[in-house]
């Protein structure tokens, strides 16, 4: 089992829901990663998932693609924070996720791809353009490198597919809350609740609600109708206007209280 489900399992049995901060790999730059997770750690979240930045973020909004673009005018590449990555990642007490867009992926090689983030300490990956009826080869390798797939639902989704994402991902569903891209809301849609309950009737994995959420009171909501919770763009968003982190170290320790 890889540490992603086995994340899961453990906050389950201790009757507790997943908090799951995103932060931009390379923002504000590399040097300062190690530092941001450290921090992120030492608040209690349970998970971390590290963006890879990338020119063409399709499912990412404004704040995220600001900092994706700071990113890569600072350098990052995906070597490079890989590389940042591998010394601070053994000493985290909660498994890192990649989010990462597939063409950087192909580009590597998918079985290269996986060697290098086995070895750098990533625990899963959330690709957001990649189905997973084209995942084929990419599933094959992850299960041997113990590296969980975790895929994602929008709520236009399908029972057939529904079914069909929860089969494919080997950590927890990725449940999309609203339609369109990443970014706070002021407001999560009305209909959230009777989605998620729907993804969770069809899923036998756990289900994560990310995109919208930037409030602990949203955050507390949500925590009431899923296994997890995902806060991206308001982090993000906090980080670029503090890079002492201090603006960040205090909207996550509100956001852990409220999960």
């Amino acid at each position: 089992m890889n540490r992603v489900a086995e994340r899961f399992q453990e906050l389950k049995r201790a009757g507790r829901k997943a908090f799951i901060p995103y932060i931009m790999g390379g923002d504000p730059d590399l040097p300062r990663l190690p530092r941001i997770l450290e921090s992120l750690a030492a608040t209690g979240v349970d998970l971390i998932e590290v963006g890879v930045p990338f020119s063409d973020p399709l499912a990412d909004g404004p704040v995220i693609q600001a900092a994706g673009q700071r990113a890569l005018r600072h350098g990052c590449t995906l070597t490079k924070l890989l590389t940042a990555l591998k010394p601070v990642a053994s000493s985290l007490p909660v498994p890192l996720l990649l989010m990462i867009y597939y063409n950087q992926i192909f580009q590597r090689g998918t079985a290269r791809f996986l060697e290098e983030v086995k070895a750098a300490g990533g625990a899963g990956l959330i690709i957001p353009d990649l189905p997973p009826e084209a995942a084929g080869e990419l599933s094959r390798l992850a299960a041997d490198f113990e590296i969980s797939l975790n895929f994602l639902v929008a709520p236009t989704s399908q029972a057939e597919r529904i079914r069909m994402v929860a089969t494919a991902s080997t950590g927890f569903v990725y449940t999309v809350s609203v339609k369109g891209v990443t970014g706070a809301r002021e407001q999560l849609p009305p209909e959230l609740p009777a989605f998620v309950q729907r993804v969770k009737t069809l899923s036998p994995r756990p289900v994560a609600v990310g995109f919208g959420i930037a409030t602990p009171d949203q955050a507390r909501m949500v925590s009431r109708l899923a296994d997890g919770v995902v806060v991206g763009s308001a982090i993000v968003q906090a980080i670029a206007e503090d890079t002492e982190l201090k603006k960040m170290a205090s909207l996550v320790k509100a956001l852990r209280e409220a999960i």
